[in-house]
């Protein structure tokens, strides 16, 4: 049998598209066509905060810290559960406890017993080497009001922070030796003009003032 060129052309066109229809189509393996998860994000649950109660301050035994170095009473109140604890110079001359280590405890307030932990306790204090006040605490006087307090015998200082702030203030010393008061807790006043009991208004105070410890 003859075989014509047209004839195997068309023989071999046949066996090329027999080929390509048993192959079927393609498949894309690539990792697009696999499923993914929802994007979705799963719902939080809402936060929720529980109110904290409010700690009512509870009582405590207060010592008996009369006579004890004042750091040593501080730590004492402390570990016993106060802790809002103050100091003031007992000879009333407004003197500041820089070195809580140098000063010792005359009275305290409240005295001691059974207290809220939440009460100001508060030392009365001398240095070391003083003695406390024969006659109790002197504390430090209130302001000034309309009239002259007394003055005589307590610190410079003390008269100076009593005064009202506008007060136009000299302090003389009035011990002859003409010195000039630079630390005015350690001055006492010998007198003031105007006199204790005058009413103020606004006039210039002086105060003759001698070291402690020296006669005016």
């Amino acid at each position: 049998m003859r075989i014509t060129h047209t004839t195997a052309i068309a023989a071999a066109a046949a066996l090329l598209l027999a080929g390509l229809t048993a192959c079927g189509p393609a498949t894309d393996t690539g990792a697009d066509a696999r499923p993914t998860a929802s994007a979705t994000p799963a719902a939080k649950a809402p936060a929720t905060s529980a109110a904290t109660p409010t700690q009512e301050p509870s009582a405590a035994a207060l010592p008996d810290m009369v006579g004890k170095g004042l750091q040593s009473a501080q730590d004492e109140a402390q570990a016993a559960g106060f802790y809002h604890l103050a100091s003031h110079d007992a000879l009333g001359r407004g003197r500041n406890q820089i070195l809580d280590r140098g000063w010792k405890v005359c009275s305290q307030a409240p005295a001691a017993g059974t207290h809220s932990t939440d009460t100001k306790v508060d030392f009365g204090t001398v240095k070391l080497e003083e003695e406390c006040p024969a006659g109790g605490d002197r504390g430090e006087p209130e302001k000034a009001g309309a009239t002259m307090p007394d003055f005589v015998g307590k610190a410079v200082k003390v008269a100076r922070q009593a005064l009202d702030s506008s007060t136009s203030i000299t302090v003389q010393d009035v011990s002859g030796q003409d010195r000039m008061v630079l630390v005015e807790s350690n001055w006492q006043v010998c007198s003031t003009d105007p006199a204790a009991g005058a009413k103020l208004d606004g006039q210039p105070v002086t105060i003759e003032a001698v070291k402690f410890g020296e006669n005016c």
